[in-house]
């Protein structure tokens, strides 16, 4: 659970006051941290490691067993013979000791997922701790994220644990005051279905349990755990951008964003320029109802005339004449394809626009 900067930075200070040269191996005789080659000492710390006793003094140098939870942790090695040196091996070995309990709720499952997500772990890191916190690393994987209308509540955090229960695989965190992280393992097949399957079955759990104004948002499935930290980016741009172009919906995947993901990392200023270059001073969103809903319909319809004024309890040549209105005022012929889309696109950039207006 320690680094091995910290073990370094305690034996150093610890030589400092003892003047004995110190070494910490692991159970494999490897060199963790020290102050001084120790010569010769990997293959005796080995045999040390599997011997019953918890000391002893091999050719010239005093060896103690470190251990965590009654589970051999490092080999600590002394150098140098006589009572003061073996005094001071069994004081360093009992603070190394001490120090790994004090880490030990630094660094537990919880605190090391909040970490891995925010990308706060090197690489050499999420691997070793995984290892000792016993969390497979090459399986699929997929960050969900729940938010709730009223800010930080504890008792989503605890629902949202009761539903999925203790089973060991899942991790269900907290990383700031209004989202609660679910890292869910999967299996190896239908992982797209599963997802939505479980974000559904949540959401109407949540729904059930009284929480309202509710929105879950997933990344992609990852296979490392090293790219967990990805589905989590994932899953948090797909919440914000599923409140600007997909609001009507409490379940939104990344993958689903399609041209909404691109407007969102577009800049304010940007923006502007285009609305300004296609509409001049007017933005698309200033037409009356009447227009707006006539727009929203013929897209709906796939740019499809008939389709739309049947829908529209219109006659045909309406429909025509409300969209031959549009053109003049905008030079847009929204029955031509590129048209149309220039008009669909500014439609979303305008939405994004107010959105990000609300946030100021």
């Amino acid at each position: 659970m320690i680094s091995n900067q910290i073990l370094q930075n305690t034996i150093e200070g610890l030589k400092g006051i003892a003047r004995v040269e110190l070494a910490v191996l692991d159970t494999d005789g490897k060199e963790v941290a020290a102050t001084v080659d120790m010569l010769n000492c990997s293959k005796a710390a080995v045999e040390f490691a599997s011997s019953p006793a918890d000391s002893q003094e091999i050719q010239g140098y005093q060896y103690f067993k470190i251990y965590d939870e009654q589970q051999l942790e490092y080999i600590l090695v002394a150098g140098g013979v006589g009572e003061d040196v073996y005094m001071i091996g069994k004081m360093v070995a009992f603070q190394i000791q001490n120090l790994l309990v004090a880490y030990k709720e630094r660094f537990d499952k919880d605190n090391f997922i909040k970490n891995l997500l925010l990308d706060n772990l090197l690489l050499v890191d999420i691997y070793s701790r995984s290892k000792k916190l016993h969390i497979q690393t090459d399986v699929p994987r997929v960050v969900l994220i729940i938010e709730s209308g009223s800010g930080k509540d504890t008792n989503v955090l605890e629902l949202t644990r009761g539903h999925f229960g203790n089973n060991g695989k899942d991790f269900i965190t907290a990383v700031d005051e209004n989202n609660v992280i679910v890292v869910r393992e999967l299996t190896e097949s239908d992982a797209a279905k599963e997802i939505e399957k479980v974000s559904r079955s949540l959401a109407d759990y949540l729904q059930k349990e009284g929480i309202r104004k509710l929105r879950v948002a997933y990344g992609t499935v990852v296979q490392e755990i090293k790219e967990v930290s990805r589905s989590y980016k994932e899953a948090k741009m797909a919440l914000d951008v599923g409140k600007i172009f997909f609001d009507e919906r409490n379940i939104i995947a990344y993958s689903e964003l399609g041209i909404g993901r691109l407007i969102y990392q577009l800049p304010i200023p940007l923006c502007k320029m285009f609305i300004r270059e296609i509409f001049g001073g007017k933005s698309p969103d200033e037409f009356d109802e009447e227009t707006l809903t006539t727009i929203h319909k013929f897209f709906e319809n796939s740019l499809n005339v008939s389709e739309t004024s049947r829908q529209l309890f219109i006659h045909r040549n309406t429909l025509v004449y409300r969209l031959d209105k549009l053109q003049k005022s905008t030079g847009l012929d929204l029955r031509v394809f590129e048209d149309a889309i220039t008009f669909k696109i500014a439609l979303m950039v305008v939405k994004y626009m107010k959105y990000m207006e609300t946030l100021l």
